[in-house]
C-alpha cells in the first residue's frame, strides 16, 4: 500500500512538473496574449552555433601566427594565464606531458587537450573570461598557435587557420573517442 502511495504521489508530482501535459487532459496549449518570447531568427542562432568539432568543420576565415599570438597572449591572456601559459591565477596552459598516467596528472592544452580545434572553439567562445567572445577570429587563430607552439607542438614560424589547424596531432589524440561523428 505504501509503495502505491508513493507511485501515486510520484505520478502526480511529475504532472505537476510537466506543466503543460496531465494524465487525463494531455498536453495543454499555452493561452494566447502571455508574451512569453518570439521565434529566433536564422541569424541569431547563426551567431551562436560556434561550435567547432574535431574535423575542424565550420572554422571561420581568419589566420593567426605565432609572433602575433605572443602579443595577443600578452595583452588579454597573461594576466590570468601567467606569462608563457605556466599558470596563475587560473590553470596552466602549458607542461604536464607524460604525467597523465602518474598519480598528479597536470591536465594542460599540451598534455591533454585531444583536438587542437577544441583549443580555438574554447578560446573563441570563453576567453577572455572578462570579455567571452571579444576576440577577432584571426585572434584566436593567434593565440591558438601561440599556446600550441608554447607545448612544443607546432613550430615557431607557424600560422594557424582553417586548413591547417585541423593537422595538428595533439600529444593527447588517441587519449580520448569521438562520438560526434564529423
Amino acid at each position: 500500500m505504501l509503495t502505491h502511495k508513493r507511485t501515486m504521489i510520484g505520478l502526480a508530482a511529475a504532472a505537476l512538473l510537466a506543466g503543460c501535459t496531465t494524465p487525463l487532459m494531455g498536453p495543454q496549449p499555452l493561452p494566447q496574449g502571455l508574451n512569453l518570447g518570439r521565434v529566433v531568427t536564422a541569424d541569431e542562432i547563426k551567431a551562436w552555433d560556434i561550435s567547432i568539432p574535431p574535423s575542424g568543420a565550420g572554422l571561420p576565415p581568419g589566420s593567426g601566427s605565432v609572433k602575433q599570438g605572443a602579443a595577443v597572449y600578452a595583452a588579454k591572456c597573461e594576466a590570468c594565464h601567467g606569462a608563457n601559459g605556466a599558470g596563475k591565477p587560473a590553470d596552466a596552459l602549458v607542461g604536464g606531458q607524460g604525467t597523465l598516467v602518474s598519480d598528479n596528472p597536470v591536465r594542460t592544452v599540451g598534455s591533454y587537450w585531444p583536438y587542437a580545434t577544441t583549443l580555438f572553439d574554447y578560446v573563441r567562445r570563453a576567453m577572455p573570461t572578462n570579455a567571452p567572445k571579444s576576440l577577432t577570429d584571426s585572434e584566436v587563430y593567434a593565440v591558438s598557435a601561440y599556446v600550441l607552439q608554447l607545448n612544443g607542438i607546432i613550430a615557431q614560424d607557424a600560422v594557424m587557420n582553417a586548413q591547417t589547424l585541423p593537422q595538428v596531432k595533439m600529444p593527447n589524440r588517441d587519449g580520448f573517442i569521438d562520438y560526434s561523428g564529423k
